[in-house]
């Protein structure tokens, strides 16, 4: 997998931390770089973590199924994507609030990174490389997360939605590529 594709896995994967950090901003009244930091390191820490468990649950299944990695990539992928993108157009919305506290942020965090926990079970069948994969995911999230508070508190939840659908957009073009790249249609 290279270095685009990648990066563009990190963005995809980190949409959801993003669109909830733009809720904690909208809900907070004042922005400090530190509480920036913190939502940045709780969603990145969480979205580096889980792909490393998935990738070690994957490693221990790799032999059964390395025939059907592709068509497995293409649906975790996939159906990741199609998750967001319905959450996205879902008329619930997420209720605001401006807590950092551990037990709120372990579930956000949690919540916002079961999907890398998928993908993680996709790069042990791809043969990614862990440590810059997890790095380039994490460093992507925590960024994107904290940006993401800053927007939130200036912009409110105009641009929420949008960073999912385009979330989920791509982490389906991702799964598409990875599956026509096996299948010979793309060299």
């Amino acid at each position: 997998m290279n270095l685009l594709s990648l990066f563009l896995i990190a963005v995809g994967l980190s949409m959801d931390a993003f669109a909830v950090s733009i809720c904690k901003g909208l809900a907070m009244k004042k922005i400090t770089l530190a509480r920036a930091a913190t939502v940045g390191l709780w969603f990145g820490g969480f979205q580096a973590l889980m792909p490393s468990i998935g990738y070690l649950l994957g490693r221990q299944f790799e032999q059964y199924i390395t025939s059907i990695d592709h068509w497995i990539a293409f649906l975790l992928l996939g159906l990741i994507g199609f998750n967001m993108i319905r959450e996205a157009l879902s008329p619930e919305e997420e209720e605001a609030d401006d807590s950092l506290d551990v037990k709120t942020m372990f579930l956000l965090a949690v919540a916002t990174s079961i999907d890398a926990l998928a993908v993680g079970i996709t790069f042990a069948f791809l043969k990614v490389s862990l440590l810059s994969s997890v790095s380039l995911i994490g460093c992507t999230t925590f960024l994107l997360s904290a940006v993401g508070v800053k927007i939130g508190n200036v912009f409110g939840t105009r641009y929420k939605s949008k960073a999912e659908i385009a979330g989920g957009v791509i982490l389906i073009l991702i799964g598409v590529r990875i599956l026509l790249e096996h299948l010979g249609f793309l060299a």
